[in-house]
C-alpha cells in the first residue's frame, strides 16, 4: 500500500485517468441523480397528500425488506455473472419503475385511477426497485477490480464518494425546486432522463468475464461470503457501526416534517435541507483526496460516527432554519469520512471472487439501513413525536460508538498497511480470511 500512497500523493486524479472507471462514475452519477431527486418528490407528495408520518416510514419499509431479502442471492448473481449485461437488465427495471410512478402522479390522473390506488402502485414501484438495488450494490462493486489496479482503491473510492455524493447534493436541490415551481411532473420526467444517461452510460463498460464459477450449492457459496465478513474484525466491525447509527442516527425520512411543520420553509426548503447534508459530503470527500483518513482508519472511523452522532442531537434541538442547514451540512461531513474508510477496508480485504457476496453482505448491513432507519424515524415521529425520535436516534448512536470502541480498542491504533495482517482468532482458517486480498489489476 505505500507504493499506492505515493502515487495518489502525485497524483490526486490517479484513478480518473482510466477511461472506463470515468464511465463508471458517470453511469453512478447520473443514476443516484434521478434516484435522490425521486425520492425527494415520491416522499414529500406523499406526505403531502396523507399528512402521516407512517406513509414515510412505509417507504423504507417497502424498499428495504425486497433489497434486504434478496441482498446475498443478488451477490450470488453478481459473482457468476458477466457485469455490463447484468447491470443493463438492473438499470432498466429502475427506469419502468419511474416511468409507472410517473404516469400515475399526472395531473387528472385519480379521473381514471382513484387516490388510494395510485398509492399502492407508488408503493409497489418502490418495492420493485428495493428489489433491483438487491442486485446492483454487489453487481457495482465488483466491476471495480477489472477497472482500477488494487494500490488505486483508496484513491477510486474517494472519487467515486465524491461522485455519488455530488448527486445527492444536486439531486435533491433540483428535486425539490422544480417540485415547488413546476409541479411534480416535470421533475418526474427530469429523472426519467438522468436514469437513461446512466444506463446509456452502462453501454460504454467493457464485459467481463466471471472470475467465479460456482461449484458448491448455492447454500455453500453464500455461506462461504458470510463466513469471510464474520471472521473480518475490522470489516464486521465498520458495517456494525454504520448499521446501527444509520439505522437510529437517521434524519432525512423526517426531513418532510421539520420542513412543512416545524421550520415552515415548504418544498424549496425541504429541498436544500435534503441536500445540504451531501454538500458537506461532497467538500469533505475533495479534501481526503489530498488528506486521507486511512493513516488509522479505525480510529478515524470511531471519531467521524462520533460526529455523526452529536450532529443529530444538534439538529433535533435547532428551531432555526440556518442553524439545521448547518448541523446538516456536519452530519454529511462526519458520514463521508465513515463511508471512505468503510469502503476502502472493503476494497482492500475483499477478495475478486468473492466480491459480490462480500457485497451483499454489506448490502444488508449499510445499503438498506437507510431504509430502514427511515422506517424506524417515521414510527417513532408518529409515536414520540419529529423532534424527539431525532434526539433519542442522535443519543443511540453516541451510545453505539462508546459500546464499539469499548470492544474494539485494539483496533484503534491500526494503519492501512496493518489491515493485512493477520489478527488474533481461534481458527487458522479465519488468518487467511483476514489476510485476502485482491490482485492486482493491470
Amino acid at each position: 500500500m505505500e507504493d499506492g500512497e505515493q502515487i495518489v500523493k502525485k497524483d490526486p486524479y490517479a484513478a480518473l485517468r482510466f477511461q472506463e472507471f470515468r464511465y463508471y462514475m458517470a453511469m453512478r452519477f447520473f443514476l443516484t441523480l434521478g434516484y435522490t431527486m425521486q425520492a425527494v418528490i415520491i416522499g414529500y407528495y406523499i406526505y403531502q397528500q396523507t399528512n402521516d408520518p407512517l406513509a414515510l416510514a412505509m417507504i423504507g419499509l417497502v424498499e428495504a425488506i425486497p433489497s434486504i431479502g434478496i441482498a446475498l442471492y443478488g451477490g450470488y448473481v453478481a459473482d457468476k455473472s458477466e457485469k455490463k449485461g447484468l447491470l443493463l437488465k438492473i438499470f432498466s427495471v429502475m427506469w419502468a419503475c419511474s416511468i409507472v410512478m410517473l404516469v400515475v402522479t399526472l395531473p387528472g390522473i385519480h379521473h381514471y385511477i382513484n387516490y388510494h390506488l395510485s398509492l399502492i402502485i407508488i408503493y409497489v414501484m418502490i418495492f420493485c426497485i428495493g428489489l433491483a438495488r438487491g442486485f446492483y450494490g454487489p453487481t457495482a462493486f465488483s466491476v471495480m477490480t477489472h477497472i482500477i489496479p488494487r494500490e488505486l482503491y483508496p484513491n477510486s473510492s474517494t472519487w467515486n464518494s465524491s461522485a455519488y455524493q455530488t448527486a445527492a447534493v444536486i439531486g435533491p436541490m433540483i428535486g425539490g425546486l422544480l417540485y415547488a415551481y413546476a409541479g411534480i411532473t416535470p421533475t418526474f420526467i427530469v429523472v426519467v432522463v438522468f436514469i437513461s444517461i446512466a444506463l446509456l452510460a452502462i453501454t460504454f463498460l467493457n464485459r467481463h468475464a466471471a472470475e467465479y464459477i460456482p461449484k458448491e450449492s448455492i447454500k455453500d457459496s453464500l455461506k462461504e461470503g458470510i463466513s469471510f465478513v464474520w471472521n473480518s474484525r475490522m470489516m464486521l466491525g465498520a458495517l456494525s457501526l454504520d448499521l446501527f447509527s444509520v439505522l437510529f442516527g437517521g434524519v432525512v425520512a423526517v426531513l418532510p416534517i421539520f420542513a412543512k411543520d416545524i421550520l415552515d420553509v415548504g418544498a424549496s426548503g425541504f429541498g436544500l435541507m435534503r441536500s445540504i447534508d451531501s454538500i458537506g459530503a461532497v467538500l469533505t470527500m475533495l479534501l481526503m483526496t489530498r488528506y486521507s483518513p486511512m493513516g488509522k482508519p479505525w480510529r478515524n472511523l470511531l471519531i467521524a460516527v462520533t460526529g455523526f452522532g452529536a450532529s443529530i442531537i444538534c439538529f433535533g434541538l435547532s428551531k432555526n432554519f440556518y442553524w439545521s442547514l448547518f448541523f446538516l451540512f456536519t452530519l454529511g461531513a462526519f458520514d463521508s469520512i465513515s463511508v471512505l474508510i468503510r469502503s476502502t477496508i472493503m476494497q482492500v480485504l475483499t477478495p475478486d471472487r468473492m466480491r459480490g457476496r462480500v457485497s451483499a453482505v454489506n448490502s444488508m448491513f449499510i445499503g438498506s439501513s437507510n431504509e430502514l432507519g427511515a422506517a424506524e424515524s417515521g414510527a417513532m415521529a408518529k409515536l414520540l413525536g419529529a423532534v424527539p425520535s431525532v434526539l433519542v436516534g442522535g443519543t443511540i448512536t453516541l451510545g453505539v460508538v462508546f459500546t464499539t470502541w469499548l470492544k474494539t480498542k485494539k483496533l484503534v491504533p491500526m494503519t492501512l498497511n496493518e489491515i493485512h495482517q493477520p489478527e488474533p482468532v481461534e481458527a487458522a482458517a479465519s488468518d487467511e480470511i483476514l489476510v485476502a486480498a485482491p490482485k492486482n489489476v493491470e
